[in-house]
């Protein structure tokens, strides 16, 4: 059966998602629109987020800074699902939002943060550990994460792997100073439990 109404998928039933090539185009849905219509729908000021905006997975962060009386929820953000939470550290501003788990609400998150005006998204989660030769607790640096999952291929061409790229490596490179972080390998799924 053939889409008459969609250019890109003329034949949905021969179309490979992961094969795309149209990583340049613009999408159908924008990240302002969705913003626009939440402030009108909450009632919000449209407020600038800080240039640095974190994302904590499992919200450990943002209990601790709300537990120590250092963060503050930021009452005119916007999207829907979450709470951005601001602190102050060390002459940074930042933004900081729990319980972003998985990509797909990662990257949403992140297409928003990025409308808002933030300029760097660090991510900071936990993972399994399959290389039982690291030793633990360890801070890890992605440089390079397996593409095991479907979320990254709307924004990059199909390869095995996303790599961190070497401008943005050598300005981290003072993080591995004092032996607290280590450079590594990630491989991200949305299925852990029916891999084989």
């Amino acid at each position: 059966m053939q889409d008459k109404t969609n250019p890109v998928v003329k034949d949905s039933s021969r179309y490979d998602f992961h094969d795309r090539e149209d990583h340049a185009e613009e999408s159908v849905f924008k990240p302002e629109n969705l913003i626009a219509v939440a402030i009108q729908q909450k009632g919000l000021q449209r407020e600038k987020v800080p240039d640095i905006c974190v994302l904590d997975p499992d919200g450990d962060i943002v209990r601790y800074l709300i537990q120590c009386g250092e963060a503050k929820r930021a009452v005119n953000w916007p999207c829907y699902h979450s709470d951005m939470h601001l602190f102050h550290r060390e002459g940074i501003d930042f933004g900081i939002i729990g319980c972003a788990v998985g990509a797909p609400y990662a990257v949403l998150l992140a297409e928003q943060l990025f409308v808002l005006g933030c300029e760097l998204i660090i991510s900071i989660t936990s993972a399994g550990l399959l290389d039982a030769s690291i030793r633990t607790p360890c801070f890890m640096l992605i440089e390079q994460a397996i593409r095991d999952e479907g979320t990254s291929y709307p924004y990059l061409p199909r390869s095995e792997s996303a790599t961190l790229g070497t401008a943005l490596k050598s300005r981290l490179d003072r993080l591995f100073q004092d032996g607290n972080m280590i450079g590594g390998l990630s491989w991200t799924t949305d299925a852990p439990f029916r891999e084989t």
